[in-house]
């Protein structure tokens, strides 16, 4: 299963709503073209809603570290939303918990960005 990703809004903040797998080739690719297209339409609050991400690979964690650099560079934010159990202990062991904002409610992480 390769990844899906549909794009909404909810006032300033660009949700993207993840689904399948995080992996090196067309995952990976697939989620830096829909962060690059959001920070060329203006769009500097970013969330990723990987409530149905199945699976994400060391390639997978590398692209979310590299969207955060480069929303991060553009003077943006770049939150998670909905972490899977194997998502969060990966960017725990890791270390890199430390480095997002994750949140389980997506009302809450919209509030965040304000």
């Amino acid at each position: 299963m390769s990844l899906t990703i549909s794009h909404r809004t909810v006032g300033d903040v660009a949700i993207l709503d993840l689904s399948g797998k995080i992996t090196i080739g067309e995952g990976s690719v697939q989620l830096r073209e829909a962060v690059k297209s959001l920070l060329e339409n203006g769009n500097k609050n970013i969330l990723l809603n990987l409530g149905d991400v199945s699976y994400v690979d060391s390639s997978g964690i590398g692209e979310l570290v590299h969207s955060y650099t480069t929303v991060k560079n553009q003077q943006g934010q770049l939150k998670l939303l909905n972490l899977t159990k194997k998502i969060q202990d990966l960017l725990m062991i890791t270390k890199l918990l430390t480095v997002f904002d994750t949140f389980d409610n997506e009302a809450d992480a919209i509030a965040s960005f304000s």
